[in-house]
């Protein structure tokens, strides 16, 4: 039995008259009337009481019916279901993202994107930048939100959010009581700094900064998020280099000053391995693409 055979039957079944089912099929009655006789034989029923000049289904045919619109039905929703999956509105996408993206742009990205795409299964790990180049390659992530840059012709990356960065200060500190800071206000200072393996754009950028003063910053301790350089800089260790979005974990023991003249970018990126195909991928790339053109 093949799937015509089902849409020849429930189409006879609806009409009751060989011609026009014919015609709704856009084919001949012979073969039509075949074709329904070798159903019946191999389902070994009769389907249809028929003579030249009436059709009606017989009882098995009517409890057939009944079925075969259930089959064609489960079947148009496997197609509908396929189609959805390779459109990216089923299936499963795996970020990964740094912990200053909680603070930033990653809130809102997934809050329109499950709105969006609901019946897609949205997995996040917290993961440093050289962790997502791994998983990504690795095929364990489908799109990490890093800092740049990163070095692999396997990844494609592209900005999702340029901010900047400031200098987080312990309330106590002298310094945190002038509105600017300025280069020579932080010789022989200790700073903290987010280590240049896991932000390498910004790490570089605050060492440039004093290339044309006669002194280097003293650093003294080096973290991996900068949730831990603000905890540091409220301990008293130093002052910490941090995206200004660290104002947002609220910590009334540090403040945040930013230095005159030398404005220090902060960028997150988005990036994807290049071969990957996963629909929903695609999707998510689209749509974070149009809410940064409108919030840019």
């Amino acid at each position: 039995m093949e799937l015509r055979h089902l849409i020849y039957f429930i189409t006879v079944a609806e009409e009751l008259h060989f011609g026009r089912a014919a015609e709704r099929l856009q084919m001949t009655q012979p073969p039509l009337s075949k074709q329904i006789q070798q159903l019946e034989e191999e389902m070994g029923v009769i389907l249809f009481k028929r003579n030249k000049r009436h059709v009606e289904l017989t009882t098995a045919g009517e409890f057939f019916l009944t079925e075969a619109r259930q089959v064609i039905a489960q079947i148009d929703q496997a197609v509908e279901t396929a189609q959805r999956a390779q459109r990216g509105e089923f299936g499963r996408l795996v970020i990964g993202f740094v912990g200053s993206a909680t603070y930033d742009i990653l809130p809102q990205f997934i809050r329109e994107y499950r709105r969006v795409f609901p019946n897609v299964a949205v997995i996040l790990h917290e993961m440093s930048t050289p962790a997502q180049v791994s998983a990504l390659i690795g095929g364990r992530i489908d799109v990490g939100l890093l800092h740049p840059p990163v070095s692999s012709s396997l990844i494609e990356t592209v900005p999702a959010k340029r901010g900047f960065a400031a200098l987080s200060l312990s309330k106590n500190d002298p310094l945190a009581r002038q509105d600017k800071i300025r280069i020579e206000d932080l010789r022989d200072k200790p700073f903290i700094v987010v280590s240049r393996e896991i932000w390498p754009g910004l790490y570089d950028e605050f060492l440039s900064l004093f290339q044309n003063v006669d002194f280097t910053p003293k650093i003294v301790q080096e973290a991996t998020e900068y949730q831990m350089v603000v905890g540091l800089v409220s301990a008293g260790i130093g002052i910490g280099v941090v995206p200004a979005t660290a104002e947002k974990l609220f910590n009334l023991e540090v403040v945040y000053r930013e230095i005159e003249g030398h404005p220090l970018h902060a960028v997150l990126s988005m990036a994807h391995l290049k071969k990957n195909g996963n629909p929903a991928l695609k999707q998510f790339t689209s749509l974070t693409q149009r809410i940064r053109d409108t919030t840019e």
